[in-house]
């Protein structure tokens, strides 16, 4: 019999019972002041009155109680209003991690297994008393052999097994609310489980942070202004992390910032070009940049530490973002309708006209501000509730997004009242437009185009013939017979043709007339507006007079 499997069975079945008390004590609770004896007693004495809650206030007390998995589930839930109604999210967002600290000397234990060997093998100096306490890890500091201050992040024992059994009973709430309550089948709970998921695996993973560390390290190699710890492989594994220390101070501590002479508009601008790099030409960025993920070092420069959970956008995300930006500052509440759309994979939306109103309504009101004063992480904010309400499939890492900025906008706001992030946001927002304006970049995609064309030009030969077997077969009630197909084949050729060179010909006359109208700086733009449209012109008159000889 193992012995480890036994005692982890233990630990699975200890946790279920805790898990069902808790909501016993929680649920009955909810029932019974809801009853008429529960609500009598509520009128009479005071102590129940203080017990009974209400249900936002009840739930939230209930998933602290359930540990560090459930709350980390609950701080994302808040973010979430695709999921979750307003007074629900305003409740959980006081969500608190109230995590004990485990005894200092299991925790060395557990660093000593990881690294194979005794303290003194690897570190010179090595503080035995934690210096953080999280959900998941624990956090002390010490010095290498060469002198390097060092955190050392271990993991708690049987962390990773509680976190799986608290997903599995997760995932079996989520099929329960799916079944009984299929009016909202549309929030994909399901989908948000599954995604809070793999989030928390990844979290676990302490390779994985060690990856996003050196990712981050590389992407500001060459920026002073930005400083990203350096970690230690040799000495990381799956449960621990070493990483560089950084000698800082917290965005918060204001007074501190000014003693040590701080330039608090320059830190504001630091830290806001870097999470918008990361956003807008890097596509990954860091999920969670509060003050205590952030120290300001000697020079203005912006640290940042704890990258175990960070946003990843996809390249039409971006775009989004960017051509969002360009259409609210021009005000056209069609482009930022179609924007929204884009994202959310919709080409066909049947209240397109309503939410082109919505948006024209919300522009207008932010349109009366200055550009400086425009709060850009509430305009997204209230467009991502805009969609919401829609019923729009948001992709997940929106809402991260959303959280970012936000969280950016305090910080930044905390440092200098007068900084807008708008103006910050624009010049990032045209590089990327321009990007995807860019010659090279046009000219590989007209060769795709050409290319999938191609493709499907060559292959419809063999589907047509696959449509016929099935015809034979007898799967297709209509009988259509064709005993020559050689000429057919030729007529789809040139129909193929003709439609490839319609599709690069409009393609290049609209992208002509979108770097004319968005990148008017760019000369080549009127002369590819010119070529196209003489090339369209000739197309046409030649298929005219084809017509005419036939």
């Amino acid at each position: 019999m193992n012995i480890l499997h036994v005692y982890t069975t233990y630990l699975e079945l200890r946790r279920s019972l805790e898990i069902l008390r808790i909501l016993l004590k929680h649920g009955l609770r909810e029932w019974f002041y809801k009853t008429a004896w529960g609500k009598r007693r509520l009128r009479r004495a005071p102590k129940a009155r203080t017990e009974a809650k209400t249900t936002p206030e009840r739930l939230r007390a209930t998933i602290e109680d359930l540990g560090p998995t459930f709350v980390k589930f609950g701080q994302i839930l808040a973010d979430r209003p695709d999921v979750l109604s307003e007074r629900f999210r305003k409740e959980l967002k006081h969500l608190q991690s109230h995590v004990l600290p485990m005894d200092d000397k299991e925790a060395v234990r557990l660093i000593e297994n990881e690294l194979n060997g005794p303290l003194t093998a690897f570190f010179s100096e090595f503080d035995p008393h934690c210096l953080a306490s999280a959900s998941i890890g624990q956090v002390y500091q010490g010095r290498l052999l060469d002198g390097q201050p060092v955190v050392v992040k271990i993991q708690r024992p049987h962390i990773a097994d509680q976190i799986k059994l608290d997903i599995y009973l997760l995932r079996f709430i989520a099929r329960k609310f799916v079944k009984a309550y299929p009016d909202f089948a549309y929030m994909d709970v399901s989908g948000f489980v599954d995604e809070f998921s793999e989030q928390i695996t990844l979290e676990l993973d302490y390779y994985n942070e060690a990856e996003n560390l050196a990712r981050f390290g590389r992407m500001f190699a060459e920026n002073p202004e930005v400083h990203i710890p350096a970690v230690y492989a040799q000495y990381t594994t799956k449960r621990l992390l070493v990483m560089e220390k950084v000698q800082g101070i917290a965005p918060d501590r204001l007074e501190d910032l000014r003693a040590a002479g701080m330039d608090l508009h320059q830190v504001a601008v630091n830290g806001a070009n870097a999470l918008l790099k990361m956003i807008l030409e890097e596509g990954f960025f860091h999920a969670d940049p509060h003050p205590g993920n952030i120290f300001i070092e000697q020079g203005n420069v912006v640290s940042f530490i704890d990258f175990g959970m960070t946003g990843v956008l996809r390249p039409k995300e971006m775009n989004f973002i960017a051509d969002f930006c360009l259409s609210f500052t021009r005000k056209n509440p069609r482009a930022m309708c179609k924007a929204l759309l884009t994202v959310c994979g919709m080409s066909h939306y049947a209240d397109a006209d309503e939410l082109e109103f919505e948006l024209d309504t919300l522009m207008k009101r932010y349109g009366a501000m200055p550009l400086e004063q425009i709060n850009f992480a509430g305009l997204m904010q209230s467009s991502i509730h805009i969609m919401v309400k829609h019923r729009l499939k948001v992709p997940s890492d929106m809402f991260t997004l959303a959280k970012a900025l936000l969280t950016l906008q305090k910080f930044a706001g905390d440092l200098d009242p007068d900084i807008a992030l708008l103006p910050l946001v624009m010049p990032y927002a045209k590089k990327l437009v321009g990007y995807r304006f860019d010659p090279r970049k046009m000219a590989t995609d007209a060769v795709d185009t050409v290319l999938d064309y191609r493709s499907l030009v060559k292959g419809l030969p063999g589907q047509i013939g696959e449509i016929l077997d099935k015809l034979k077969e007898g799967k297709i009630r209509h009988e259509v017979e064709i005993r020559d197909l050689g000429p057919v084949n030729r007529n789809i050729r040139q129909v193929g043709y003709r439609i490839v060179t319609a599709v690069l010909l409009v393609g290049l006359f609209i992208g002509a007339i979108m770097m004319m109208t968005y990148l008017p700086d760019l000369s080549y733009g009127r002369w590819l507006f010119w070529i196209s449209l003489i090339l369209i012109f000739w197309s046409l008159f030649g298929s005219f007079f084809r017509k005419i000889r036939k």
